[in-house]
């Protein structure tokens, strides 16, 4: 089942805009968007909708919204306990970043990007999807390694579902990387890339591959054509697969720059340079560097190798600016762990102004506080568990507070991972953990309660605390029912806490 299967409201809609926007057609994706968030009330529905609306305007370059447009399906997918959600919005936002040249920002969506889809357990389309803008925003930040290990994953969680191989082609990741080279001067190393995406193109020619998404053909047609520039002959013809990439300013700039390949290829340097001249492309879809890089082959096919010189010296420095940025993000993320430690030590300082434990990475009391509040403000109902740790004093004192966090590390795992999909976890203070069952009564609390004992119970707790048992006592109420609210459900399932079997 897909995940928009499971959604109340207006899942056909989403399912024909998730369609046009996989084959290139954000501009037409984007009205239906708004015609969903006009008239839907569930929240998930309207955060999965915020999310693709994000996408869609990243899809059309228009920079000038995104900020706003980032900012509302944040919040909505803060409200939305579901890890497919805060990976598809964190991997988009990363893209965002990109194209608002803030490196350090996207740096950070694209490491909270791979956990949140890293702890989804269901494989569906939603999902392989995720994996997938995640692995292009890897490649436009300049993370290539990391972008190939994300469209493989891709291609598996696709594969689990019936999806064809070649919807996940992804050759923009390797024609990002073989620019890159070039762009540094290993000219061989682009080469060796380039025919393997010409040798690639060709295999699913062979095989009439006619689920290759339209986005990719401009990938294909500028690989081609940027190896007809560096004077090798290919397989396909470029100009044929230069057009029908869809409505993104990525196809867009590829197919223009492919033309100008072509016209080197063709011995027309003067109109190729004249073209590099009359239209303006973006720096983020092949870098700054890229442009520069065409006007030194440009004059070296015009026999001005002086003036070839100089563009491959000036693309040459603005692809060492961009390694400089990422190295400057690298510190900039070390230095943002040292915060977070620091901000660890002194909770009682900084615990109301963050919605996240540090320790365990789960919502905190205050991010409980918020999701509930919106669920009873909507008139819904939940189960509600009070979890403590059996066990944990004797931790502290036989191993160390660092043994205890680890342990609590651990049960935050544990709970995570045997939750349904909407289900909320929280540490709620010291080794107490709280988990919300929208919608769920007596039975599905119960079936939980079990998933979470026989979870618990298969955890090795003797390599990490040898000669400690570690077990839960659970105890569970509801929350919205007859107007309780949740202090009151909280003492209710404090009060029905006992060993979980």
């Amino acid at each position: 089942m897909s995940w928009l299967d499971q959604l109340p409201e207006n899942v056909e809609e989403l399912k024909r805009a998730g369609h046009l926007q996989q084959n290139g057609r954000s501009a037409e994706a984007l009205p239906i968007l708004d015609r969903v968030l006009s008239i839907a009330t569930d929240p998930t529905t309207r955060a999965y909708a915020l999310v693709q609306r994000f996408g869609a305007l990243i899809n059309l370059g228009r920079v000038a919204e995104l900020s706003t447009s980032m900012t509302m399906a944040a919040n909505a997918v803060r409200e939305i306990p579901d890890a497919y959600l805060r990976g598809q919005m964190h991997a988009f936002a990363a893209l965002g970043a990109h194209l608002q040249s803030n490196l350090d920002r996207g740096i950070t969506h694209l490491v909270q990007a791979s956990r949140a889809l890293a702890a989804v357990q269901e494989s569906d389309r939603e999902t392989a999807w995720g994996w997938h803008d995640l692995a292009m925003a890897y490649s436009y930040l300049g993370f290539h390694g990391h972008a190939l290990v994300a469209i493989e994953q891709a291609r598996q969680v696709g594969a689990a579902v019936g999806l064809a191989p070649e919807i996940f082609a992804a050759p923009g990741i390797r024609l990002r990387n073989a620019v890159s080279l070039d762009h540094q001067g290993d000219t061989d190393g682009c080469l060796r890339v380039l025919r393997d995406i010409d040798a690639e193109l060709s295999r699913y020619i062979a095989i009439g591959a006619d689920q290759m998404r339209p986005g990719s053909r401009a990938a294909y047609g500028y690989a081609l054509a940027r190896r007809a520039a560096l004077g090798e002959e290919t397989q396909a013809n470029a100009a044929e697969w230069l057009t029908g990439g869809g409505d993104s300013i990525r196809s867009r700039d590829l197919g223009h720059l492919g033309r100008v390949c072509l016209s080197i290829a063709a011995g027309r340097p003067q109109q190729a340079l004249t073209m590099l001249d009359t239209v303006p492309v973006s720096p983020e879809i092949l870098g700054a560097a890229e442009p520069a890089r065409l006007r030194s082959i440009c004059h070296a096919a015009a026999g001005d190798h002086a003036a070839a010189h100089a563009a491959d010296r000036y693309a040459f420095r603005l692809a060492a600016q961009r390694i400089d940025r990422l190295r400057d993000g690298y510190l900039d993320g070390v230095a943002a762990r040292l915060d977070a430690q620091e901000t660890g030590r002194d909770s009682a300082r900084y615990g109301d102004e963050t919605l996240t434990d540090p320790l365990t990475g789960l919502p905190n009391r205050r991010q409980l506080e918020r999701y509930v509040g919106s669920m009873l403000e909507r008139g819904e109902r939940a189960a509600i568990g009070v979890c403590d740790l059996i066990g944990f004093t004797a931790v502290n004192v036989r191993h160390g507070r660092h043994c205890g966090d680890l342990v609590l590390q651990r049960i935050a795992g544990v709970l995570n991972r045997v939750m349904r999909r909407g289900d909320f976890v929280a540490r709620f203070a010291g080794d107490e953990f709280v988990v919300v069952l929208p919608g769920a009564g007596a039975a599905q609390a119960a079936e939980v309660s079990r998933r979470i004992t026989a979870a618990t119970n298969a955890e090795n707790w003797q390599i990490l605390v040898p000669g400690t048992p570690i077990g839960l006592a659970a105890g569970w109420s509801e929350v919205g029912s007859k107007g309780r609210t949740l202090s009151a459900a909280l003492a209710a399932a404090a009060a029905n806490r006992a060993p979980t079997k």
